[in-house]
């Protein structure tokens, strides 16, 4: 018995979690209330799924040891009947001791047999039970109750914390309306039934029934989506020639998305300009307008501070103004300012995407195998000593297709097994659920690891095919996930609450495939995990614990169907919304306007560089000339030497006069060095002085010098 897996997985769990939640949100910008608690969440979510295996693995040991105890009772050594009460008595402690004393020769330490070997993950039996009580319950606290107020909070454009619960509150009320309904009809049936009986129990078996059907419905749709096009996924990245229409057309669309979010801040922004213009410093709502403008760029702030005369006062008339349009502004600032950074970041990804897939078909045909970017990436010296260009060109031209078709066809199979086995897992005899066969094997031999490893591999990619669907959930941009930092409080919220809704049901549902559910085998004296004696029986309510939990999982067969022949992809290209279908016109003219934009976009990237090579190499020729220039550092400048030899101007002395005094005299042999790069606003008195002037001074000016003045 040791905690140090407990621990490991505890650790690793919170650096996942840490790890992706870094990737997606910028934690520098988030509330720091709202990265703690989205932060929970995962983490709470993710540790439900990677210490669930190590509860199988205990509950197994148990109903081993449970097994092996032998009978308490025997009827071989009972006293005969014609024996006194005294007798009896003295006779049944013997046995009594006969039986203890068997048991312990058997059992030295009062322990299981030898037999059930301890996992060595194993952990006191009290310590899971605690675990579980206190994650599963804060989860459901925060999808349910803190989450949902805190993604509206985040989104408000209210300026006062009561202002914006008030707004959180309405814009719930739809939302928490669903959940309602389900628990009122749950509450209905339980009341309406004369045998049942509710109490504070019942009530919390309610709770987590409806909240399991609302989850186990939202989890049959991500999953009917994420086992086809998870594989699909890894297929496709290994066809370059299919990248590369792909990644065009994403670029095509993203460009329309790119300029109307531009066209939408502008928008915004005048919008904002003109009523900041309006509100003067004495306004009641010029400390909303400020709030305002501390979202906006910088140089809006700056047209508005220079036009702002804060000396006039403002007047009590009706300007129409009023603090319910500036919560509309606010909001729409917030979010035209995200959206618009978003795209910008997108386009930087899918051109760099696009410009790798077209450097490594290029580099296919090296005869040295050394792979050459047409622009450079940025690795630090650690990376590049180990991903050397051969290195890299034999990953990307040779090793990475023939790797992501493999990766796929093992991922095809493991969706069949889990279509199989979803389909077929409540059937008991014989066992047709994939992963109950493969689990009762291994219980039967008494691995445990091979327990834990087949347990953390099956939940795994189950929770990794659904949590796949949620991070592609795109809903006309309300909810966005985006990486590199690009996801707002809003949508990162939403996907916190959505792990904490979809993980219990889904762990239900994995225990319910390797028949560790007391629902599908019917079997009373099996041990049950943890997880299930924390979460409480559904038998409350059986037409969903023994119906829909059981039955509705086998429409996964029907969503897996319509995804792989992008049905709904079709559905919303004949709706209007661009999908990327290959058979499309519409697809075709955005694929051939992405490639427009690709080669529009690198000339652009073409003529920096060489305007980059241009000045690098003006730089490197002048250097010498920098270089030399800082010897005659000591030599007084040219305002100095003004200085020094100026007098002071009589009343006779008119413009023109002092000019010729205070004129420095030029050399135009040295004109030819000038740099061409320079500004031309710069005079010449702040050029170097050069050993021409120093040796040849001319007292002369040059004709045309006052022809201004």
């Amino acid at each position: 018995m040791s905690a140090g897996p407990l621990v490991v997985e505890i650790i690793c769990t919170c650096l996942l979690a840490a790890f992706i939640l870094h990737r997606y949100g910028d934690l520098r910008k988030q509330h720091i209330l709202v990265t703690l608690a989205t932060f929970v969440a995962w983490y709470f979510s993710f540790m439900i799924i990677f210490i669930l295996p190590m509860d199988v693995s205990s509950t197994y040991y148990r109903q081993c040891r449970r097994d092996s105890m032998p009978l308490t009772t025997t009827t071989a050594n009972l006293p005969p009947s014609n024996m006194t009460s005294s007798t009896t008595s003295t006779t049944t402690s013997n046995t009594s001791d006969d039986i203890i004393t068997t048991t312990s020769s058997l059992h030295p330490i009062h322990g299981p047999p030898m037999l059930c070997e301890e996992p060595l993950s194993h952990v006191p039996d009290n310590v899971l039970p605690a675990l579980w009580r206190v994650v599963y319950w804060t989860s459901q606290v925060l999808t349910w109750l803190v989450l949902p107020m805190m993604q509206s909070y985040s989104n408000a454009g209210d300026f006062t914390v009561l202002g914006k619960i008030k707004s959180a509150l309405i814009e719930n009320a739809i939302f928490y309306g669903t959940y309602l309904l389900i628990f009122g009809i749950c509450l209905i049936y339980v009341a309406a039934r004369p045998d049942l009986d509710v109490d504070g129990e019942k009530l919390k078996v309610i709770g987590v029934t409806a909240s399991n059907t609302w989850g186990l419905f939202v989890l049959v749709l991500m999953l009917g989506y994420g086992l086809v096009e998870v594989p699909r996924a890894f297929w496709n990245s290994s066809k370059r020639g299919y990248t590369l229409s792909r990644t065009h057309f994403k670029i095509a669309k993203l460009c329309t998305e790119k300029t109307e979010a531009e066209e939408a801040l502008e928008d915004v922004l005048d919008e904002t300009k003109r009523l900041a213009e309006n509100i003067k410093y004495n306004h009641p709502l010029r400390k909303n307008m400020d709030t305002i403008l501390a979202k906006c760029p910088e140089s809006l702030r700056n047209s508005v501070r220079n036009k702002m005369d804060d000396y006039e006062d403002y007047e009590s008339t009706q300007d129409g103004i009023s603090e319910k349009i500036m919560v509309k502004l606010h909001k729409k600032v917030m979010q035209s300012i995200q959206l618009e950074k978003r795209t910008q970041i997108q386009w930087t990804m899918l051109m760099e995407k696009v410009f790798d897939v077209e450097d490594t078909m290029n580099n296919e045909n090296n005869q040295d195998r050394l792979f050459r970017r047409t622009y450079n990436t940025d690795y630090n010296q650690f990376v590049r000593a180990i991903y050397t260009p051969r290195v890299e060109w034999y990953w990307k031209c040779k090793i990475r297709p023939w790797f992501m078709m493999g990766l796929s066809i093992i991922l095809m199979i493991f969706s069949f097994m889990v279509v199989w086995s979803e389909c077929l897992f409540f059937i008991k005899d014989p066992i047709l659920s994939l992963f109950a066969v493969f689990i009762d094997l291994a219980q039967h031999n008494y691995d445990y690891v091979y327990i834990e490893f087949a347990s953390i591999l099956t939940i795994s990619y189950i929770c990794f095919c659904a949590y796949y669907s949620v991070f592609q959930i795109k809903i006309f941009n309300y909810y966005y996930i985006a990486p590199h930092h690009q996801t707002n409080e809003h949508s990162i919220i939403f996907t916190g609450m959505m792990l904490c809704r979809l993980t219990p049901p889904m762990c239900l549902n994995f225990l319910g495939l390797i028949h560790l559910d007391s629902h599908v085998t019917s079997e009373q004296n099996k041990e049950e995990t943890s997880y299930t004696q924390i979460m409480g029986h559904m038998d409350v309510i059986s037409i969903i614990s023994d119906g829909f939990n059981i039955y509705f999982p086998i429409l996964i067969v029907l969503l897996c169907i319509c995804t792989y022949f992008s049905l709904g992809s079709r559905c919303l290209s004949f709706l209007g919304f661009q999908q990327f279908i290959g058979d499309d016109d519409m697809t075709q003219e955005l694929m051939d306007e992405g490639k427009e934009l690709v080669k529009r976009e690198r000339r652009r990237m073409e003529r920096k560089a060489d305007g980059d090579a241009r000045r690098k190499m003006w730089n490197e020729r002048f250097a010498d000339r920098d270089s030399s220039s800082k010897a005659f550092k000591d030599i007084p400048s040219g305002a100095e030497r003004r200085g020094m030899y100026t007098t002071a101007r009589s009343p006779d002395d008119n413009d023109r006069t002092e000019l010729l005094r205070q004129v420095e005299p030029l050399d135009y042999n040295d004109s030819h060095t000038t740099d061409p790069l320079a500004d031309s606003s710069t005079s010449y008195q702040s050029q170097p002085p050069s050993r021409f002037n120093l040796s040849r001074p001319s007292n002369k000016p040059p004709r045309g010098i006052f022809d201004d003045v």
